[in-house]
């Protein structure tokens, strides 16, 4: 009989207390989708499996006609079975992950207390497609996906070397997901590889669905808004960062990969960065980074400017501001607040419709909302151009998680900014510079190499230079060889 679970940690099994194999076949065939079939004299082996985690070819083509023979032993089946890593167990434990993760069990009546196991799981999934989220013109067109070994095989394929190391764990109680911490041994810096496992290992929760879970659990400060991990799908990107020595996290399940410790810097630099010449890189990279200033501070300033500090604007500008807002019943902060909720409906609609309408949605909308609000005395032109130039400012950022935080970041500099102008401003960033400069990533500072600062490693920041010149890997990632070039062979030419 089942006893009550006596589960320590969320990370076991949710109930490991039954303590025959027979009670275990007794509670899994309370479910429909469990199958058990007698075969030999007298039915005296049972072949029993979830047979929508298996694969019914494998059933039929490997299992059932040797099962039609006479058998003298579990360990005769074994050898007689053309599949590889078959296994008697005795431990209940055993049997039931095994089964539940798609494994045939054999019991044999004489022997209640073993069970053959067959590894027959059904390897179904999406195949492997191009990046949806950070879409490159240049560079591989390959994604992750879902499953945790397609995504492996992926990043074996760019690093065929040995020293690529992986360490898998199982976390949940509900879920049992596979989790594989991976890292390239004798570049990591083990003290990373030690954080990353003993954090994960100490996760206490049942279900664990997306890497985004993990996520929010191993950061070093969860409540904070700023991503202090990359996620990221594209192999080549994380294929680069292990080859820099940070830590990489997949999840099975998850068509993204964690990457870290990392810095803020590197949420503005896309991978294509690097498949370009340098200098056109580091142009783009420089715009990146003033979109991000433009989106976050544009609509604030006007509110600022226009409440306290119109003496700012230049006599022309003013004239056309006055006449932009002479009909305008509401004052500066609810007019910009009325269109960043409208540009973050709009978003929002986009990104939960279908692809086809969602498109239509945010540029339909973005046109009708605006001209009507204009033409109805809501919000003046000159702000519809703003915040329109903000949103689209925002949609720069590489990484998806980092846009989120500037698109939330522009509220409190908008409200600060309407009770104390440009004061009000200031401080808002006086304070999210100080969080930023508390912020760590694994322990490692968030804002390196800028503080703590180190000039050397301002070659791959703000802009890109020249490979010639990024012969040595990110100090900040401690390694434990720092060489990427072991000559002087780059100094030859430029990229």
């Amino acid at each position: 009989m089942k006893k009550k679970s006596t589960r320590v940690r969320s990370n076991e099994p949710l109930d490991t207390t039954y303590s025959t194999i027979k009670e275990l076949m007794d509670a899994l065939n309370e479910s429909d989708d469990f199958t058990t079939n007698g075969y030999g004299p007298k039915e005296m082996y049972q072949l029993s499996y979830f047979h929508p985690l298996v694969d019914a070819g494998q059933v039929k083509q490997h299992l059932l006609p040797n099962l039609t023979k006479p058998i003298k032993s579990l360990e005769d089946l074994k050898d007689s079975i053309p599949i590889q890593n078959c296994r008697v167990h005795n431990e209940v434990k055993d049997v039931q992950n095994k089964v539940m993760q798609g494994f045939g069990m054999i019991t044999n009546n004489d022997k209640p207390n073993q069970a053959l196991l067959v590894p027959l799981v059904r390897s179904e999934g999406r195949s492997i497609s191009q990046p949806e989220v950070e879409f490159s013109v240049l560079g591989p067109k390959e994604a992750f996906v879902e499953s945790i070994d397609t995504n492996l095989l992926l990043l074996r394929r760019r690093l065929p070397i040995p020293q690529v190391k992986i360490k898998e764990i199982r976390v949940g109680s509900l879920t049992q997901t596979r989790v594989a911490v991976m890292y390239i041994d004798g570049i990591a810096d083990q003290e990373n590889v030690n954080t990353v496992t003993q954090r994960i290992k100490d996760i206490d929760y049942d279900e664990i669905i997306d890497s985004s879970y993990l996520i929010q659990m191993i950061s070093d400060n969860p409540k904070s808004i700023f991503p202090q991990l990359v996620s990221s799908e594209r192999p080549d990107r994380i294929s680069g960062e292990l080859g820099e020595g940070k830590v990489i996290v997949l999840v099975d399940g998850s068509p993204n990969v964690i990457s870290g410790p990392t810095t803020l810097i590197e949420f503005f630099s896309a991978f294509e960065d690097y498949f370009m010449n340098w200098t056109i890189a580091s142009a783009m990279r420089l715009i990146r980074l003033f979109a991000v200033f433009f989106s976050v501070l544009s609509s604030p300033l006007y509110v600022a400017i226009l409440t306290y500090h119109y003496e700012l604007i230049p006599m022309d500008l003013l004239a056309t501001l006055i006449s932009s807002r002479r009909d305008i019943p509401f004052p500066p902060i609810m007019e910009a607040i009325i269109l960043e909720l409208a540009i973050e409906l709009l978003r929002e609609a986009g990104a939960r419709l279908p692809t086809k309408v969602g498109q239509t949605i945010g540029i339909v909308g973005g046109i009708v909302i605006g001209t009507a609000a204009v033409e109805a005395g809501i919000t003046s032109n000159v702000l519809l151009i703003v915040v329109a130039l903000s949103a689209l400012a925002s949609f720069t950022t590489p990484i998806y998680d980092m846009s989120n935080t500037i698109r939330l970041l522009r509220f409190p500099f908008l409200l600060l900014a309407q009770f104390l102008g440009l004061i009000g401003v200031f401080i808002s960033a006086i304070f999210v510079l100080g969080h930023l400069l508390r912020l760590t990533s694994l322990g490692r500072p968030y804002l390196a190499p800028i503080f703590p600062f180190r000039y050397k490693e301002l070659k791959d920041t703000f802009i890109r230079l020249s490979f010639r010149y990024q012969q040595k890997r990110p100090i900040q990632m401690r390694p434990e060889d720092s060489l990427r070039a072991q000559s002087n062979a780059t100094k030859k030419g430029d990229d």
